[in-house]
C-alpha cells in the first residue's frame, strides 16, 4: 500500500501564507483597476486608384493615359485637363494595292498620331477638343498615311476629319443627364476610331463598315445601371443631317456589361467620297457588343448586321452584311500584354460593300504591347484571307490576290 506524506504546517507559516495571498490578491484588484493600455492606431488605408476624370479619348486597353492628368486652372472657366500622344508607325505588307491611293506600297512609314486632347469635365459646361494629326490604317483596305489623312482639303483621301476630328459641347444640368454637340465619336462599334484607343494597331474588318467621326447632337441620360443614348447626325460625316442612333448599355457589376446599338440613315445621300462611301453611308447598321474587363483579361464579343436598300436611282441594288469579332488582350503584368482579335464577315446581295458581291474575309490580328509611365511600343501581324472575290476588287496589282499579311512596329508617349 502506497504511503501517503505528511506536511507539517505550522500556524505561523500558515498565517505568513494567508497574508501574501491576501496582499498577492490587493495587488491583482489594483492591476485591474488600472486603464488598459491604448490599441496600436491602425496602419493608413492605402491610396486609392486614380480615377480618369477625362471625357474622352475612350481607351479599352491596354495603353492607358498616365493619371492624374496635367491640369490647368484657368480663371473663370475652371479645370481644364490637356493630354495628348506622339507616336510614330512603319508598316510592311503582302499585296499592296498601289493604284487605290499614294503611297500605298510595300512598305509605309512615318508620324501616325500627333494629336492633343483638351477637355474641362466638371460644371455644367463642359467641352473636349481633339486636334492634331493622325493616319488610318484597318485590315484589308489600303493605308491612308498621315499627309493624307489631316492636310489639304483636295487630298485623295479626302481629308478624312481635317486636323480637328474630333471636338464637341457639353451641357450636364445632372450628373446622370447631359446634350452634347459638335464632331462626336460614333456610338456603333466596338473598335474606336484612333489606333491607340483599341487593343490592336489596326482597326478590323467590322469596323470598315462602320461611321467613325459625326457632326450632330446627342443625348445622354443614365439610370442605375442602365445608360442609353441617342444621336442625330450626318452618319459617315456627309454634312447631310439624316442619321438616328441609339444605344443602350446594361452594367451588370464592374467586370460585364452588354450593349445594343442601333442606327441608320432616315433618307438617303447622294454624296460618295472616301470618309463618306455612298453604300455604307445610305445603310443601317445593328451591334450587339458584351464585355468583360477584369484583371488580367479584357475579352469582348460582338455581332454586327448592317443592311443597305435597294436604291436604283443613286447606286443599285440592296446588299448586306453580317459578322462577329472576338477581341481579347490578356495584362501579363510589369507592363506587358498581349492583345489579338479573331473575325469573319459575309456579305449578301447584288452590290458590293467588300471584296465584290457575296464575298466575305477572315481575319486574325497578334498585338503584343509594352508601356512604361509615358512611352509605350507594340508589334503587330496580321492576316486576312478574302473569299468569294470579284476581280479587280481584292488584293495585289491586279486586284486579283485573296490573302494579305502585315507587320507593324509603334513607339511613342502618351501622356
Amino acid at each position: 500500500m502506497k504511503k501517503t506524506k505528511k506536511i507539517a504546517i505550522s500556524g505561523a507559516a500558515f498565517a505568513g501564507a494567508l497574508l501574501s495571498f491576501g496582499v498577492a490578491g490587493a495587488w491583482a484588484d489594483d492591476l485591474t483597476q488600472l486603464p488598459a493600455a491604448p490599441p496600436p492606431p491602425a496602419p493608413p488605408p492605402p491610396p486609392a486608384a486614380p480615377t480618369s476624370p477625362l471625357i474622352a479619348p475612350a481607351i479599352t486597353g491596354p495603353l492607358t493615359i498616365q493619371l492624374p492628368p496635367p491640369k490647368y486652372t484657368l480663371g473663370p472657366l475652371g479645370d481644364v485637363y490637356v493630354d495628348g500622344i506622339g507616336s510614330g508607325l512603319y508598316q510592311w505588307q503582302t499585296n499592296p494595292v498601289p493604284n487605290v491611293l499614294p503611297g500605298n506600297n510595300r512598305s509605309a512609314g512615318g508620324l501616325n498620331n500627333g494629336q492633343v486632347f483638351v477637355q474641362k469635365t466638371d460644371g455644367l459646361f463642359q467641352f473636349y477638343a481633339q486636334a492634331g494629326a493622325y493616319a488610318i490604317t484597318s485590315l484589308g483596305s489600303p493605308f491612308i498615311s498621315t499627309p493624307l489623312a489631316t492636310w489639304g482639303a483636295n487630298s485623295p483621301a479626302g481629308n478624312l476629319w481635317g486636323w480637328f476630328p474630333q471636338g464637341f459641347a457639353k451641357i450636364a444640368p445632372t450628373d446622370n443627364f447631359s446634350v452634347e454637340g459638335g464632331k462626336l465619336p460614333t456610338l456603333i462599334g466596338a473598335e474606336y476610331t484612333f489606333d491607340f484607343e483599341n487593343i490592336n494597331i489596326e482597326r478590323g474588318l467590322l469596323w470598315n463598315q462602320e461611321p467613325s467621326v459625326s457632326k450632330g447632337g446627342q443625348v445622354n441620360y443614365t439610370r442605375g445601371p442602365l445608360a442609353f443614348s441617342l444621336s442625330f447626325t450626318d452618319g459617315f460625316d456627309s454634312g447631310v443631317w439624316n442619321w438616328l442612333t441609339g444605344s443602350a448599355t446594361y452594367t451588370l457589376n464592374p467586370a460585364n456589361s452588354f450593349e445594343f446599338v442601333a442606327g441608320g440613315n432616315l433618307g438617303s445621300t447622294h454624296i460618295n467620297t472616301l470618309r463618306t462611301p455612298i453604300l455604307q453611308n445610305n445603310s443601317s447598321i445593328y451591334n450587339l457588343i458584351y464585355t468583360y474587363n477584369a484583371d488580367p483579361w479584357i475579352i469582348q464579343p460582338y455581332f454586327q448586321a448592317t443592311h443597305v436598300p435597294a436604291n436604283f436611282g443613286l447606286y443599285g441594288p440592296s446588299a448586306s452584311t453580317f459578322g462577329g469579332a472576338l477581341l481579347v488582350n490578356y495584362d501579363v503584368g510589369a507592363g506587358f500584354n498581349l492583345g489579338g482579335r479573331l473575325e469573319y464577315i459575309g456579305t449578301t446581295g447584288n452590290n458590293n460593300l467588300l471584296y465584290g458581291p457575296g464575298s466575305g474575309a477572315f481575319s486574325l490580328t497578334f498585338t503584343p504591347t509594352y508601356q512604361y509611365r509615358y512611352f509605350f511600343t507594340r508589334g503587330e501581324v496580321s492576316f486576312v484571307k478574302a473569299n468569294s472575290v470579284a476581280d479587280g476588287l481584292a488584293f495585289g496589282s491586279n486586284g486579283t490576290a485573296t490573302t494579305q499579311t502585315r507587320l507593324l512596329v509603334e513607339t511613342g508617349i502618351l501622356f
